[in-house]
């Protein structure tokens, strides 16, 4: 496994995590944000630019709604 693979398991996995953890704190949807932007860059890096902005615009849309329950 490379580093860039790696990268990408870390940052799906946290997705996963947090996605599920989320009904539990409004902290655990900005997780969820960040760990889109991390698939994000992911996306980009791999060279898959329609999964990596599909991830940002995610990223946008977890960020609204931990700012709407905090």
């Amino acid at each position: 496994m490379d580093v860039l693979t790696a990268f990408g398991l870390v940052a799906v996995t946290a997705m996963l995590v947090s996605y599920a953890l989320e009904d539990r704190s409004p902290w655990w949807v900005l997780v969820f944000s960040l760990s889109c932007l991390l698939g994000s860059a992911y996306g980009f890096l791999q060279g898959a630019w329609p999964f990596g902005l599909v991830e940002a615009i995610w990223a946008g849309v977890a960020a609204r709604r931990w700012w709407r329950l905090r």
